[in-house]
């Protein structure tokens, strides 16, 4: 079960280890998901700055945050969905901030690593529609996060 991301690093600061280490939750996370083999989806590390010029553009919010994800499944208005078969799904982009996980992880009192990886894991749920808006859902999303990072092995240190 593979999924194919696209790894952009605009920060040039993440090692292959990190890398490998986004790569393998969010495979491992698909699975748990029963996401379909060579979905497809879009991990893109940027600054504080990049990332509060997108959370200002898209959300209408003037701060830098962790993580945003745009997911490309949900239709808008007057939208139809194309199914095709041997169409590759595209779930959609995930942004992180490494300077906000840098921030966090230290924040939180636990490794650079595990913060990357949760944020990664965090983006990708709501690529699937897993939300925090509304009490009830945030608790299913959280639980959910949890499993699936306990599971992997990569627990709060």
């Amino acid at each position: 079960m593979t999924l194919l991301i696209d790894f952009i690093d605009e920060t040039e600061k993440l090692s292959d280890e990190h890398m490998e280490l986004v790569q393998n939750i969010l495979n491992f996370a698909a699975e748990k998901e029963n996401i379909e083999a060579e979905s497809e989806v879009s991990v893109t590390f940027v600054t504080n700055e990049r990332i509060q010029e997108i959370n200002r553009e898209y959300r209408e919010k003037d701060q830098p945050t962790d993580v945003i994800s745009f997911a490309l499944e949900e239709l808008g208005e007057d939208e139809v969905e194309i199914i095709g078969e041997g169409i590759p799904r595209v779930l959609g982009d995930i942004i992180i901030s490494t300077d906000r996980a840098e921030e966090q992880a230290e924040e939180y009192n636990h490794s650079f690593t595990r913060e990357l990886g949760f944020l990664a894991l965090h983006g990708f749920l709501h690529l699937l529609g897993y939300d925090h808006m509304e009490e009830e859902d945030e608790k299913e999303m959280f639980q959910r996060q949890k499993d699936i990072l306990d599971e992997y092995g990569l627990k709060r240190d």
